[in-house]
């Protein structure tokens, strides 16, 4: 493996070529960015250094910034922690230096690593480089001169919308734009950086700074145009996300001032931006997801993950059309099987409109389409189902229907093919109990639409070898998931956690609360829809067929409401039929449709549970507790039982499965923010004035009187079900 450091080198051309190495991506971590300082003066003073080369080892410029620091001030406070790359690096040693400087990049530019690129003097790339400043995905800005160099080599409108989707571009576009000098092969990248510099010292190419260059912005009136419009759109679409607003800021102060006015503003802006909620909880969903990976027992025994390079999906329907989708756009075999071949022809259909979809989004190529669908057959029976890898079934939520698939499947597969069901809430081992092959039975939980959500629930029984679930979660990172293994109880990990959420939005409607203005609460708090809205679009049945499993599983912990039955048989049936709670029109926005009224009026009548018969008055933010501290209370209950690894696990499922606002952090993260005391108390009075729904959790209790954060790790059992 490469040693972490940065290495010179000094040629007989007189060209020092600088190398940072910190596999895999060359972070750069704090001994990274003070070994260039070293090196870069070193050149500096060598009179056998004519000019410079900065490269990266191993194929990668550089990944950016060594996020570990960000960490690090979160739990410490601690803001001196940051080195000063922008002024002290990047400007002083690099920009101003007094000898050329080329960035040689290959592989990857992103962040601080394409920061340090654009204090060089020239940048000269291998074809298909991806380039990006992705830090306000992190709750922060750019802090290495990004805000400056970036709109001055590539024009004010691309570089913003560059830095505030934090999506990357191509080398070739950054041709293109300005941003890079020259495209090179691979094996030439150092041979032509050198030339470069060369001719920069001898005056043959052009030496320049970036900070200093002016000619590609816009007048200033034009750019506060362009400024404003960025705004607006950043109002809508980035709400809650300050950091949106204050990289336009800096951005105008540079072109306002100057780029050294706005590099000193970018970095005390930086600085306050890195200590806000935003960037605490948006850093901590980073490394949550990476924890996802490691697994005790799967992950560190050595086992190596086998090919799966076929799969057979059971039913058409929604669940099964969507994960047939992201199976064939992934370069996996499928065989969607159905019961007649009207339904095959529909599951069929669903999923080509599925890729054909992504083609008019321009997120797909029609070639790309093309051979995704060519790795598409449907069928009728289990003949072909002899050699395949993998079994994915995905019926309705019936018992004994998934009992008799299974019981079938295991006849006819090969004995190394996983059997997985996509069921959401059903015990595996209900499921599989007519089997003999309870060591590769497992739960592929898929979220709606599967092609598009990126979490990927494996449920493991107690029963499912390691190298069933190290399988599953390879075939999750190849479909592009993020693979969350939990353990087997009803609703698993996410469902679970969050059936108290539609619940207790029904029980705040029963006691009078409008129910508008509980999704209009939700969507403010940062969901992209409200309860109402959602029950509306997931359809009637599901939230029945669920609420069901949950109160059988759950006696004394649910509440039932008269609402929905009501709303069915007065013939609405949400966005599948046009009317819910909203009204729905091929397009136009759903609209709140105040013919419900009466239903809700009826609900309230047979619920009877308005506080002396007259609706309840509570505050927007009232409305956000009781509807999601029932959530974290069940969360408690879920990390008791050690239904998943770590409470990470269960803050990444809720931002990818339940749309929770990753600005937030997560759920368990979020109740840690809020305090596990106001929780509990909170919840023991409304138990004492609502019932038993509101009933705080031992864990709960335990952690809220004790001064324990809800994440800290439980003692393991010898009864965790997600590490067995």
């Amino acid at each position: 493996m490469a040693r972490i450091g940065v290495a010179i080198e000094v040629g007989h051309d007189g060209v020092a070529v600088i190398t940072m190495s910190n596999p895999p991506v060359n972070a750069l971590a704090i001994p990274i960015l003070s070994g260039l300082k070293e090196k870069f003066d070193e050149a500096a003073r060598r009179n056998d250094v004519k000019a410079i080369v900065l490269t990266g080892n191993g194929g990668r410029f550089s990944g950016g910034f060594d996020i570990n620091v960000f960490d690090k001030i979160h739990k410490t406070g601690d803001v001196s922690l940051l080195p000063d790359v922008s002024v002290e690096l990047v400007v002083n040693t690099m920009e101003d230096a007094k000898k050329p400087i080329v960035a040689a990049v290959e592989g990857l530019a992103l962040g601080g690593g394409l920061e340090l690129a654009l204090g060089c003097h020239a940048r000269v790339a291998v074809a298909r480089t991806q380039l990006g400043l992705p830090e306000l995905s992190l709750g922060v800005i750019p802090g290495f001169g990004g805000t400056q160099r970036l709109p001055r080599l590539l024009g004010l409108p691309k570089a913003i919308e560059m830095m505030l989707s934090s999506k990357p571009i191509m080398s070739e576009e950054g041709k293109e734009l300005g941003l890079i000098d020259a495209i090179v092969p691979s094996g030439e990248l150092l041979k032509v950086s050198r030339l470069w510099a060369l001719d920069i010292a001898n005056r043959r190419k052009p030496w320049v700074r970036s900070l200093h260059r002016t000619d590609k912005l816009p007048p200033l009136s034009e750019a506060r145009e362009i400024l404003k419009i960025a705004r607006e759109q950043a109002r809508k679409t980035a709400l809650h996300l300050p950091q949106h607003q204050a990289c336009l800021d800096v951005i105008e102060d540079g072109i306002v001032h100057g780029g050294y006015s706005g590099v000193l503003k970018e970095a005390k802006v930086f600085n306050e931006l890195v200590l806000s909620e935003t960037s605490k909880g948006l850093v901590h969903v980073f490394f949550a997801q990476r924890a996802t990976s490691k697994v005790p027992n799967v992950t560190d025994v050595g086992l190596k993950p086998r090919k799966v390079k076929k799969v057979a999906v059971i039913g058409g329907g929604l669940m099964g059309s969507g994960i047939a989708t992201a199976l064939i756009l992934n370069n996996i075999y499928v065989i969607l099987k159905e019961i007649n071949s009207e339904y095959l022809l529909k599951g069929m259909k669903m999923v080509e409109a599925n890729v054909r979809g992504l083609v008019v989004k321009g997120k797909l190529t029609q070639g790309n389409a093309e051979k995704a669908l060519s790795m598409l057959r449907g069928v009728l029976d289990y003949a072909d189902f002899k050699d395949v890898d993998m079994v994915i079934e995905a019926v309705i939520e019936n018992i004994s229907l998934k009992q008799a698939i299974f019981s079938e499947i295991e006849k006819i597969c090969p004995p190394h093919c996983i059997l997985a069901t996509n069921t959401s809430s059903i015990d595996l081992n209900i499921i599989g109990e007519r089997t003999s092959s309870q060591d590769r039975i497992v739960g592929a939980h898929f979220f709606s639409p599967a092609h598009i959500m990126s979490l990927l629930e494996i449920v493991r029984t107690e029963r499912t070898s390691a190298q069933v679930i190290l399988d599953l979660m390879t075939v999750g990172k190849i479909i592009k998931k993020v693979p969350v293994v939990v353990g087997n109880c009803p609703g698993f990990a996410v469902n679970r956690a969050f059936f108290p959420y539609s619940q207790g939005a029904h029980l705040l409607v029963n006691l009078g609360v409008d129910l508008f203005r509980i999704d209009r609460a939700i969507v403010n708090f940062g969901f992209p829809l409200g309860p109402f809205q959602l029950q509306d679009v997931a359809g009637y049945g599901v939230g029945m067929a669920v609420g069901k499993v949950f109160a059988d599983a759950f006696p004394g912990l649910t509440y039932k409401s008269p609402l929905l039955d009501l709303l069915i048989r007065s013939g609405r049936n949400g966005k599948n039929n046009g009317r819910g709670y909203y009204i729905y029109e091929k397009g136009s926005k759903p609209v709140p449709d105040p013919s419900v009224q009466p239903i809700v009026d009826e609900s309230r009548r047979i619920a009877n549970i308005m506080p002396g018969g007259k609706p309840l008055s509570v505050s927007e933010q009232e409305i956000v507790e009781m509807l999601l501290f029932p959530v974290v209370n069940e969360a408690c209950r879920v990390l008791a039982e050690e239904v998943v690894i770590q409470a990470s696990d269960l803050d990444i499922a809720s931002v990818l499965g339940m749309s929770f606002p990753s600005f937030r952090g997560g759920l368990v993260f979020w109740g840690d923010a809020v305090g596990p005391s106001h929780i509990y108390k909170s919840l023991k009075k409304w138990s004492e004035l609502y019932g038993s729904f509101y009933r705080p959790s031992r864990f709960l209790e335990e952690r809220a009187t004790k001064g324990i954060p809800l994440s800290a790790p439980v003692s393991s059992s010898s009864r965790s079900k997600s590490r067995l």
